[in-house]
């Protein structure tokens, strides 16, 4: 038996990045995954790649009604839902607090963390039935900070924090909730981004060199990682973040300076 065989797997921003590697995780483990993002290109061609155990539907996690349809369309098409996997989000500005526009921070704020209470919202009484998941994708810069992104890592910290007060309140309902906390990951706008560059190979230096285990891992050790704690296997751990960083959190290695762009390193 697969580690999620049959599970119906609800996760926004899944068509690209981080999302779509575990996308493709979650559906080698045996799932069915509803892809929910706000761009209709990106979309299809995920579906077109992950084939006929994903389903996608457009929209917008920072609007309520969008996210209330979304779970109304799932619930339609499946008639229940295992998992929601809060992956969805945006990391620009590059920019301390005191540069930062009202705007920047409320569009952080709403798709990186006002998201995370919508779908929670309209899809707990999915995850009552279920006694499913929760997950969210949070960053290892939530707990040590970063440099000239300091709205970006708040909503990243509030995310740690919501997961562990969201384990408190779901478990009476036998529904765990944890968090995955990335470092740098190679994605393919992160290598665009980098060949791009002046200096493409001291990029790519500083990316190893961040992680003590010696290499910037690919998205798929982020699913990997992500379909353990959705699975049986994690079936006594709640409220629990995740780091899934090559210890990049460790000793004094100086992390994620800022220099570069943390859209980008973090996938997403």
């Amino acid at each position: 038996m697969q580690l999620l065989e049959n599970k119906i797997i609800f996760l926004t921003g899944g068509s690209k990045g981080i999302g779509f590697e575990c996308a493709k995780k979650y559906i080698e483990a045996g799932a069915h995954v509803v892809i929910v993002a706000n761009d209709s290109p990106s979309i299809a061609e995920a579906i077109k790649t992950l084939g006929k155990r994903s389903t996608g539907i457009l929209s917008d996690v920072s609007r309520p009604e969008a996210v209330e349809d979304a779970i109304r369309q799932t619930l339609s098409i499946f008639g229940r839902i295992d998992v929601i996997h809060n992956n969805a989000g945006i990391a620009n500005p590059s920019k301390p607090l005191h540069e930062t526009e009202e705007s920047e921070w409320d569009a952080l704020f709403d798709v990186n963390l006002k998201s995370i209470l919508f779908t929670t919202r309209y899809g707990l009484e999915a995850l009552r039935e279920s006694q499913g998941c929760i997950l969210n994708t949070s960053s290892l810069v939530g707990e040590i900070g970063q440099e000239n992104h300091a709205a970006y890592t708040a909503t990243k910290g509030a995310i740690n924090a919501l997961t562990k007060s969201m384990a408190l309140d779901y478990a009476p309902y036998k529904i765990r909730v944890n968090a995955v906390a990335p470092a740098g990951v190679w994605t393919h706008m992160l290598r665009e981004w980098g060949q791009a560059q002046e200096d493409a190979t001291a990029i790519e230096e500083y990316l190893d060199a961040i992680h003590p285990l010696g290499y910037c891992p690919e998205g798929d050790v982020i699913g990997d990682a992500c379909v353990f704690l959705l699975s049986d296997k994690a079936r006594f751990i709640t409220g629990h973040i995740m780091p899934v960083s090559g210890g990049a959190e460790l000793g004094y290695r100086r992390v994620m300076t800022g220099k570069y762009d943390a859209e980008k390193i973090n996938g997403q």
